[in-house]
């Protein structure tokens, strides 16, 4: 996947908004003010939530060694860091980033759900 093409389907999610708080290498893509995807813009990952907790995010690790890893300071929380440059299939990534997205508007509160 090209990262254009990554930018844009994290930012195509209903009330998916671009932010940049550590600078212009890093866009985190938010939904009702939480973050869902952290796109490496220069490095080539994008870190996820890749379900409820620390186990499920290692199952994709153990699925995916040296391409999907645990994200650092997070990723007990089911945070993994994604290589988006072809080591994932699209069709996973893809999945991965839904799952990040649904995770992370599930635990909004219901005023602050995307209504689309």
């Amino acid at each position: 996947m090209e990262r254009d093409e990554l930018v844009a389907y994290c930012l195509a999610k209903p009330d998916a908004e671009e932010t940049y708080p550590w600078g212009e290498a890093e866009l985190v893509a938010k939904v009702g003010g939480k973050a869902f995807a952290f796109i490496g813009l220069d490095g080539g990952t994008v870190g996820l939530k890749c379900g409820r907790d620390a186990e499920e995010a290692a199952e994709w690790r153990e699925r995916y060694p040296g391409a999907i890893e645990t994200s650092r300071y997070i990723g007990r929380y089911g945070w993994n860091s994604v290589d988006w440059t072809g080591k994932v299939p699209e069709d996973d990534l893809r999945e991965l980033i839904d799952s990040s997205y649904e995770a992370i508007v599930a635990a909004l509160p219901k005023s602050k759900r995307p209504t689309g």
